[in-house]
């Protein structure tokens, strides 16, 4: 998920050629409020697939105060708790996050937050691991087109039993390409203790290609990648959830 925070058009002043009268710029909204719906061929965080190379059907809503404050909430299907875990619940992920964005000087930005993905119901602590449910703090700073982000959990980390504490670095680029096309590659690090030879540490790696054909719709296009081990991301008849894919998503904002 990610957040978009709507900033608002300022309007020049305009002089009239027979007066000269500047005309007052609109004040910006005190908040916005944006919902979203989309769509994708794999539902993939951090890399790994959430749906089984199935596809998912997203959605959320996004509130922003001019202050920096902001929250939000967001929805998808998932089948990763029963068809890896084996626990008998657990087919939906809701997140909800909050924090606080600004400016530290001219270009460098910073964002700081919390997130919990919760999936309601899922019995992941009854097939032997911990619950599903997941809470993150995250800071972000963000200086031209660069970005850099640590999340850290504060308790187990997706169902993994002795993982509290696990982490995610995350660095990644948005190039404009014009005519509203923007390429972000990614690159991340997820790393998750106490499990066995570290097996569950990997590194992803992406190159996201988007299309903004306005009016709120926006077509992407991600060629992702990691290195997640066969003996923890692989279960039974089940691939490695971290395998390379093709993922194609399309997403309206209104």
């Amino acid at each position: 998920m990610k957040l978009m925070t709507k900033t608002s058009l300022l309007l020049a002043a305009m002089v009239s050629t027979t007066a000269a009268m500047a005309q007052t710029a609109a004040p910006a909204p005190d908040y916005t409020l944006a919902f979203n719906v989309g769509a994708v061929s794999d539902y993939r965080y951090r890399g790994i697939a959430q749906t089984s190379f199935k596809p998912a059907i997203q959605a959320g809503v996004d509130f922003s105060h001019k202050s920096g404050v902001y929250a939000g909430a967001w929805v998808s299907n998932v089948n990763w708790i029963k068809d890896y875990v084996g626990a008998t619940e657990g087919a939906t992920e809701v997140d909800l996050y909050g924090g606080y964005k600004g400016e530290i000087a001219k270009d460098l930005g910073f964002d700081v937050g919390l997130i919990t993905y919760q999936y309601p119901s899922n019995t992941a602590d009854k097939a032997g691991y911990a619950n599903a449910n997941t809470t993150e703090i995250y800071g972000a700073l963000t200086y031209g087109i660069v970005t850099a982000k640590y999340s850290h959990s504060t308790g187990t980390f997706m169902a993994n039993n002795n993982s509290s504490g696990s982490g995610y670095f995350e660095l990644a680029a948005g190039f404009d390409l014009g005519n509203g096309m923007t390429l972000t590659p990614h690159i991340g690090r997820q790393v998750i203790p106490g499990q066995a030879g570290n097996a569950g540490d990997y590194t992803d790696f992406s190159l996201t290609f988007a299309k903004d054909f306005g009016n709120g719709l926006v077509a992407t296009a991600s060629a992702i990648g990691t290195d997640a081990k066969d003996s923890f991301y692989k279960v039974g008849s089940y691939d490695n959830l971290g395998r390379n894919a093709l993922v194609v998503g399309l997403k309206y904002s209104f």
